[in-house]
């Protein structure tokens, strides 16, 4: 017999959200593993005595993990999409007729709770991943990704009073001919301060802007379809975002450019847990950040109780400062060193124990002087060799050239840092190291951006920005917890093999035992 379905809303229900969400749903099984009741005592803080009561912040900071694990990063759309799931309305500790907060609630409490707060609950789920066994400690991989800014190139502004705007605009910037009747769009608000809005470069460095503009805007002119819409060379020195002045413009090979923030990564390689991650301006380098993230890691480590041996990175963190920093901390550097590296001149030998160089001529090049290079800002050491030692030398065109009276060369001071690290690269290990990092971390930042609502941050501010990559890694180590946990507890291989070592373990000694015995009365009679 056919049915029919018909729908008729009851006026009285008996209804419990226990009852309907499954004991192996991932939030039930979140809600269970996770407790953040120490919020109330580190954000109390932050309340007055009087008024109407606040969101919960355990609510809040659960609401922000569901964007996260949900992959949203639009607050309203957050609490539409929390509204309709009944697992994630158990979690958050709602019921079906309760109203959730207003999603202009969950972006004035994130501004409201500073850094620490969020730092404390990734502590909190790192701790969760210690315990479970899933942190080694001993090998560190970090690597760095732009991640977008809440702002647009179109809002970028010259960093020049506004009195000097149209000389300094001729001076600096070449106009391309698709930019002609364009207006620029300016933005609502300018929420940088005087210095963000002072121009940082001299007038070196405004010449080669200005000509690499010119090449730039012929380059536009010429590309198919430049007459509708196309790119302007914008540079950090010239150039700021009013919107977000925290953001910075970068660029990577075949991409277009963007404001960016950085976010620099640390993850273990036991099973990829993440141990630590920070968002820095675009325009940094990534090896003036290492100093920073290994004193964070390694103190969050050793407050576990973990001892760090190793440290792998990329060519991007290899400085000769970073080898010394990284060996006066007890770690073993595995980062390549980058091109630029050369222990000396080509066909000189270093002598160590005296700190001079022997040119092909079996010469000696002493040492003079230690420096600061002022493009680089690295230290280095000089050598100089003097102009009656090269006189009657027979490569002396070839050695010195044309104008040069005698021979002069500056080498890095870190030296012998770079020759530690280089050979424990190109070391069976190393090559072991590198293949770790790229299966690690790399795969990681793939998660984080693509799966776990890091493909843009929804703030603005660098401390902002911060705390949505704290939640995305605290959402992505949530993940991994609960699927580490789920795979003991639903596999018994691990205990099943122990209990029979055991048992084989006590049949042997009981069998030697009675061989023992045995064998005794065999001598007795």
């Amino acid at each position: 017999m056919q049915g029919k379905k018909v729908y008729q809303e009851q006026l009285f229900n008996s209804f419990q959200l226990s009852e309907r969400v499954p004991a192996t749903n991932f939030y039930r099984r979140l809600k269970e593993a996770l407790n953040l009741d120490f919020l109330y005592d580190l954000t109390r803080g932050f309340y007055g005595s009087s008024g109407q009561k606040s969101i919960d912040p355990v609510v809040f900071f659960k609401l922000c993990l569901v964007g996260y694990l949900e992959n949203i990063i639009s607050d309203r759309k957050l609490i539409e999409h929390c509204s309709m799931r009944l697992d994630i309305l158990y979690f958050i500790g709602y019921d079906i007729d309760e109203e959730l907060p207003w999603h202009s609630t969950i972006s004035r409490t994130r501004q409201l709770f500073p850094e620490d707060v969020f730092e404390s609950v990734f502590t909190k789920v790192f701790s969760l991943c210690v315990e479970a066994g899933m942190v080694s400690g001993h090998t560190q991989a970090i690597d760095s990704a732009p991640v977008k800014a809440n702002a647009s190139m179109d809002t970028l502004e010259l960093k020049v009073p506004e009195e000097e705007l149209e000389s300094h605009l001729r001076r600096v910037r070449h106009i391309s001919a698709m930019d002609k009747d364009q207006p620029f769009r300016k933005s609502k608000g300018d929420k940088s301060d005087k210095g963000q809005r002072s121009i940082t470069a001299n007038e070196q460095e405004l010449q080669a802007i200005s000509s690499r503009n010119k090449r730039w805007s012929k380059d536009q002119d010429q590309r198919p379809g430049s007459g509708n819409k196309g790119s302007k060379y914008t540079s950090n020195k010239t150039h700021y975002s009013p919107t977000d002045p925290d953001a910075r413009i970068s660029v990577k090979p075949g991409k277009a450019r963007k404001l960016n923030y950085l976010s620099q990564l640390s993850v273990d390689t036991g099973h990829h847990v993440i141990t630590d991650i920070r968002a820095y301006h675009a325009d940094g380098k990534d090896n003036q950040q290492l100093p920073d993230i290994v004193k964070r890691v390694k103190r969050r480590l050793w407050q576990q109780g973990l001892v760090w041996e190793n440290c792998v990175a990329d060519t991007g963190y290899s400085s000769g400062e970073n080898y010394a920093f990284l060996e006066a901390q007890g770690l073993k550097s595995f980062i390549p060193a980058h091109g630029t590296f050369k222990g000396g001149p080509d066909g000189f030998r270093y002598v160590e124990d005296q700190d001079h160089y022997l040119c092909p001529q079996g010469k000696i090049i002493p040492f003079t002087k230690e420096f600061n290079d002022y493009r680089t800002g690295t230290r280095k050491k000089e050598y100089r060799c003097r102009k009656h030692v090269c006189i009657d030398c027979p490569i002396r065109s070839s050695c010195l050239g044309k104008s040069a009276q005698e021979k002069k060369f500056s080498v890095t001071y870190y030296r012998a840092e770079y020759q530690r690290n280089i050979a424990r690269v190109e070391s069976p290990q190393g090559r072991y190291m590198k293949g770790k990092r790229q299966s690690t971390v790399e795969p990681v930042f793939g998660t984080l951006t693509q799966f776990v609502g890091l493909r843009k941050v929804n703030t603005i501010g660098l401390r902002q920005a911060n705390k949505c990559m704290q939640l995305s890694a605290i959402a992505y180590n949530l993940k991994k917890y609960l699927k580490f946990t789920q795979n003991r507890v639903k596999s018994g291989a691990g205990m099943f093999a122990l209990f029979l070592n055991f048992t084989m373990t006590l049949n042997q000694g009981y069998t030697s035992i009675l061989k023992t015995v045995h064998f005794a009365n065999l001598q007795r009679v």
